[in-house]
């Protein structure tokens, strides 16, 4: 067993304990459950076609229960072994490996509450609960080795949010200097602009940049391909949703939206909405900072709350039709807790060294679409801090 291991052992037993759950069991078929697999940092050479269990209790030496054929797949990890063959014996040897524990932690959620947790089939849960013992998600335990970033991630981070901020200046500057030249310029156009700084600031990106115009900003996943996408034009409302990470191992993403006018001054039904939606990513951000000022623990729900509450208060709630904010790690959408009262429930807490968007969005079908994208990383302290600043705080002329 590496030091990695024991340390890894050592930080589950910690947050059972904070949490009053008797164990963590990990289960696996085929890779169903990628949280197991990473957080157990399994040798990646193994061929696993069996069902393994393993349990790493409050207290004590962790324990395993793996197929006869498979009976080396966990020998990387610490704990006695039990060797099951037929169904019969998997079910026997599951209640000897939980024989005096009665909550564990498991990749689920109740109703599915939060999808991007729930790995374990329903069958498996049936099957543990069979042994007499109760069965709570593992969200919470999942994001401390999922969604929280080190020193080094961080400070990527925060070159990268630099970057991106810089690129959104760029970037109307670019659509400026062809729309006043006189020059044809499409949505395709400003997206492989910004995908060339990207490339000049080595960072990278899974998916492209955005850039939406009128009606397509409506569209909250609106994509510009080189076959689809629309010219821009004097007079036009638009949208730039750009996201990155540095071009390294294990960087971590950051993501931000601003909008922008092609003319001198923003129509006042341009800068209604967009007074809207900045009051509910204010409200979000005031929330979520006054709690950490206080000590005070929140979950993503709530968050969402905030946003939701303001934009309602203004007569636009039906029209906010997805979450306030994501968790932001490895992938543009991480594991961690999620600004979600809509889509989830998402009753994660949200906690230090984890960061996430608060992007509220107004999208009035066939005219425009407002959002306005910050991201927050929330320090070891508990500090909120708001990466690649100045936020956006009014609508820009971009041919100002």
């Amino acid at each position: 067993m590496s030091n990695d291991h024991q340390q890894k052992i050592e930080a589950i037993q910690e947050l059972l304990r904070q949490e009053k759950i008797d164990g963590w069991l990990f289960y696996n078929f085929r890779g169903s459950n990628v949280f197991a697999t990473r957080i157990l940092a399994l040798p990646g050479h193994i061929i696993q076609t069996r069902r393994y269990f393993y349990l790493v209790p409050a207290s004590g030496s962790p324990r395993k229960l793996v197929h006869n054929i498979e009976q080396w797949n966990l020998d990387s990890l610490p704990g006695d072994k039990t060797i099951y063959l037929s169904w019969q014996s998997l079910e026997e040897g599951l209640g000897k490996l939980l024989g005096g524990v009665k909550k564990v932690a498991m990749e689920y959620s109740p109703r599915n509450a939060i999808p991007y947790v729930s790995n374990v089939d329903g069958g498996t849960l049936e099957l543990v609960r069979a042994t007499g013992v109760d069965v709570v998600s593992s969200a919470n335990l999942v994001q401390h080795f999922e969604a929280k970033w080190d020193d080094e991630q961080a400070n990527d981070n925060f070159e990268t949010a630099k970057h991106l901020r810089e690129i959104v200046d760029l970037t109307f500057s670019f659509m400026k200097q062809r729309i006043s030249a006189g020059t044809s310029i499409t949505e395709y156009d400003v997206q492989q602009f910004m995908l060339s700084e990207f490339k000049r600031r080595a960072i990278t990106t899974q998916n492209d940049p955005n850039c939406s115009v009128n009606a397509n900003s409506a569209n909250p996943h609106y994509e510009p391909t080189k076959e689809i996408n629309s010219p821009l034009k004097k007079g036009d409302f638009l949208l730039i949703d750009l996201w990155a990470k540095k071009n390294k191992p294990r960087s971590v993403y950051a993501d931000i939206t601003w909008c922008g006018y092609l003319g001198e001054s923003v129509p006042e039904e341009y800068t209604k909405v967009f007074e809207v939606v900045k009051g509910g990513r204010d409200a979000a951000l005031s929330f979520v900072q006054g709690a950490f000022a206080q000590g005070r623990e929140i979950c993503g729900w709530q968050v969402d709350d905030a946003a939701r509450a303001f934009v309602n208060g203004k007569g636009y709630g039906e029209y906010f039709v997805h979450r306030t904010g994501h968790s932001i790690g490895e992938e543009i959408h991480g594991n961690g807790a999620n600004m979600d009262n809509l889509e989830t429930r998402d009753e994660r807490r949200i906690i230090p060294q984890t960061s996430f968007s608060i992007e509220p969005g107004i999208y009035l079908p066939g005219k425009f679409g407002v959002r306005s994208e910050i991201d927050l990383f929330i320090s070891k302290l508990g500090e909120v801090i708001v990466t690649g600043p100045p936020m956006q705080d009014h609508l820009i002329p971009i041919l100002k």
